[in-house]
């Protein structure tokens, strides 16, 4: 498959997976800010790494939202939350990661993950960064291991 070709359907299936934890019709959309950031693991840049954010103040249950992205072949992300790279709510935010793979049969992404599940705890994230109205959000690079350990580093 080629490069073009994958990516269309990573965005695709990110696109997909963000309406349909997008708010419902008629709902008010919550102003959104750039967050940034790119993802190593073991010392290389980590290719389609799920980097999903988790709110410290918990769930909007009157507006809840989703935020997440994928990284690049260069461990690049750029987090969305309605549409690709629009960012993410003001508040404050814990990352969690996981390296599975896409199945492009189902289009869905899983199966084992390379970090053997060290970074999904988000009460166990050392990575930790807050939206403030008007400031984009660069993450710098963030370092991980499969070599034991949890947290990260940005």
């Amino acid at each position: 498959m080629s490069k073009l070709a994958l990516r269309w359907l990573v965005g695709s299936a990110l696109c997909g997976l963000l309406l349909c934890g997008c708010g419902e019709e008629g709902k008010p959309r919550k102003k959104t800010y750039p967050v940034t950031g790119e993802v190593y693991v073991d010392g290389k840049p980590a290719s389609q790494l799920a980097v999903r954010c988790v709110s410290v103040q918990g769930i909007d249950k009157e507006n809840p939202t989703t935020s997440s992205a994928f990284t690049d072949e260069n461990g690049k992300f750029e987090i969305s939350t309605y549409e690709t790279a629009d960012g993410v709510p003001e508040g404050e935010y814990i990352l969690t990661f996981e390296w599975g793979q896409w199945n492009l049969v189902s289009g869905q992404y899983g199966g084992p993950d390379k970090l053997k599940g060290r970074y999904t705890d988000p009460k166990k994230s050392t990575v930790r960064f807050k939206v403030e109205g008007g400031k984009p959000v660069d993450l710098g690079r963030i370092e991980l291991s499969t070599k034991g350990g949890q947290g990260g580093s940005g």
